[in-house]
């Protein structure tokens, strides 16, 4: 099983009050809630000009694995990967 990447999807996503780690997501009319945090990678130092510094969030859901991802410059939350074929928890 491999995260498949797709087109950047921009989704909406409640974070925590302190520190900032993604809560729920919002993709259209559905709401996945973030049952863990898999991993977390800063572009602090090596991105794009154009577009800023972002950091990923891989998260898991009840129904998949999603990489997102936190455009800091725009302030937009976008799903970059997803995994559905994951065995349940």
């Amino acid at each position: 099983m491999a995260m498949i990447r797709m087109e950047p999807t921009v989704v909406r996503v409640r974070t925590d009050w302190f520190d900032g780690r993604p809560r729920e997501i919002t993709w259209g009319e559905e709401r996945l809630a973030v049952t863990s945090l898999a991993a977390v990678r800063h572009e602090d130092s090596a991105y794009p000009i154009a577009v800023g510094p972002r950091t990923v969030f891989e998260v898991v859901t009840p129904r998949a694995r999603v990489a997102l991802s936190y455009q800091h410059r725009s302030r937009r939350w976008t799903i970059e990967g997803l995994d559905e074929d994951r065995p349940a928890a």
